[in-house]
């Protein structure tokens, strides 16, 4: 079945477009008529003006009271009135006697008959303008008594025809006319200069396409979980959704607001500032870890950039955790290798016949590991803790580092409140036994050694290192995003782990300094508050 095509609706830009030529249209038609009008008006008026002028002229002329009052008057007064309407430019001058019978007259047949007109005002003394239709047509005349000594002796009639006086409005007319088309023509060009654009900034879309866009333009802006943040081209926030307030911890009316007015981390602002795109970068915040990608949006102009955030806290965790399982399982394939290494020692002692010599090896490798995690688990009776040490001890081990775990260190199992996840420490103190294996590896004698025990003021966390240490100058630098002694692009995973143990320590409420330590070194120290801390000696329980 065929279904007829329906047209698709003018857009909005050419609705605007038509409306504003009809209401132009309108408008100087309309004032075109007004002036027309008014200007007609006045022309009769100057007409009515010019033709008393003239009739009074004529009546106060003492040669045409000579005349009147001499025989013959029409004899006498024709020519004279003939000379006065060629110089005067008006199409009749009609001289007559008080009856209103003609003396004069353009048309010589019409002298001798009845004027055609009123004259009762005149006959009584009065001067008058009126339209009337005579024998010369449809005119504007004016009538006016000829006085001699207070005794009216005759009368004057001067006009002018309506048609000479459309006439005279041509020109004006045409002028009129000339300015509406020009007003016309101009609103014209305005009006669809300024469509065109509106039309460009609209893509040609109608009202109702508009209205659909916006109403799916609020419904995606809310049903995404991920930041979206937009900004001008002054870098103002333009537009942002819930999920980019929560990530980034805008709080109240941000819209209008700069970027740099909305108090983050001075690396975050910079890259909302840049004018450069940036792909996954990572930043910290207060509570998070976000993945920032930026996009200017242009358009013959910069008009703005397009921001979107992603919360990767719960996923840099997990990948913290990843790479120490990683780490683990490389240390584990280590020592299998070395187990299997030792095995081999050990069958062919026993297969030499020296079976005492075997057992002697056997138990000192058995003897050295236990040793380690009985330390640690004694120490340490909180398993988390507990398993990290162990498994930073292995990667230690392979990487030629040595980790001693301080003989003062003391966590019971339960002191860790609900406040502070597992997870948190694992965060604090796994970076930084990373950063201090980093440090060490490769130095004499090198060693980590970690501290963590309880005290009056809560848990105390140390990490030392046989490295070359930190500049004093490069403390605060440290824990910024980015920063390591090591060559990086800044987009690498490096200088990311000390930023990290900063934000976790700060959102626990605890501190977090940088010293030289006795090995010359460096040492980091947190302190985290622990509900209920108070009065017991260190190393003790709380």
């Amino acid at each position: 079945m065929f279904t007829p095509r329906l047209p698709r609706p003018r857009s909005l830009a050419g609705q605007l477009f038509a409306m504003q030529a009809v209401l132009i249209a309108v408008l100087v038609a309309g004032y075109a008529l007004f002036t027309y009008v008014g200007d007609r008006g006045q022309a009769r008026e100057a007409a009515g003006r010019q033709a008393m002028a003239v009739a009074r002229s004529v009546a106060d002329a003492p040669s045409v009271r000579q005349a009147v009052a001499g025989g013959d008057p029409a004899a006498r007064l024709e020519p004279y009135a003939l000379r006065v309407q060629d110089d005067t430019g008006v199409d009749f001058v009609t001289i007559m006697d008080p009856d209103g019978i003609r003396w004069t007259h353009p048309d010589r047949d019409q002298i001798g008959r009845r004027f055609l007109g009123h004259i009762r005002p005149a006959q009584h003394g009065g001067s008058f303008t009126e339209t009337y239709t005579g024998t010369l047509g449809p005119s504007v005349r004016a009538v006016t008594p000829i006085e001699d000594g207070g005794r009216i002796i005759g009368l004057v009639s001067a006009g002018i025809k309506v048609e000479s006086i459309s006439a005279r409005l041509q020109d004006q007319v045409s002028a009129l006319i000339g300015v509406a088309a020009g007003a016309l023509a101009l609103g014209a060009i305005g009006t669809y200069v300024v469509n065109a654009r509106l039309r460009r900034s609209t893509h040609g879309m109608n009202a109702a396409e508009l209205s659909r866009m916006h109403d799916y333009h609020q419904a995606a802006l809310h049903a995404v979980r991920e930041g979206l943040l937009m900004l001008d081209g002054q870098f103002r926030v333009a537009l942002i959704n819930d999920g980019g307030r929560e990530l980034l911890g805008a709080r109240g009316d941000v819209v209008g607001r700069s970027v740099a007015e909305l108090g983050l981390p001075a690396p975050l602002t910079g890259a909302l500032l840049s004018r450069e795109p940036r792909v996954d970068e990572v930043h910290l915040t207060a509570t998070g870890v976000l993945v920032v990608n930026t996009s200017p949006v242009r358009g013959g102009e910069r008009r703005g950039t397009v921001v979107t955030l992603r919360d990767v806290t719960e996923l840099q965790a997990l990948t913290g955790e990843l790479d120490s399982e990683r780490g683990f399982t490389q240390a584990l394939r280590s020592q299998a290798h070395e187990a299997a290494n030792r095995l081999h020692t050990v069958v062919s002692l026993i297969e030499l016949g020296r079976a005492e010599e075997a057992a002697d090896f056997a138990t000192a490798e058995l003897e050295l590991a236990q040793a380690l995690t009985d330390q640690v688990v004694a120490a340490v009776d909180e398993p988390v803790l507990a398993a990290l040490l162990l498994g930073k001890a292995a990667q230690a081990n392979e990487r030629g580092v040595e980790l001693v775990v301080a003989t003062d260190t003391r966590v019971d199992d339960g002191l860790l409140p609900p406040s502070l996840p597992a997870r948190d420490l694992v965060t604090i103190l796994g970076n930084l036994i990373d950063n201090a294996m980093d440090a060490a590896q490769g130095s004499t004698g090198a060693r980590v050694t970690v501290t963590a025990r309880t005290d009056g003021a809560g848990l105390r966390l140390l990490v030392a290192d046989t490295g070359a240490g930190v500049d004093p100058a490069h403390r605060e630098a440290v824990f910024e995003r980015g920063w390591s002694t090591k060559r990086t692009d800044g987009s690498s995973g490096r200088g990311l782990g000390l930023a990290l143990v900063r934000q976790t320590v700060r959102r626990n409420e605890g501190e977090l300094r940088v010293a030289r330590g006795d090995g010359g070194g460096a040492e980091f120290e947190v302190r985290l508050p622990l509900p209920g801390a108070g009065g017991t000696e260190p190393g003790g329980a709380l």
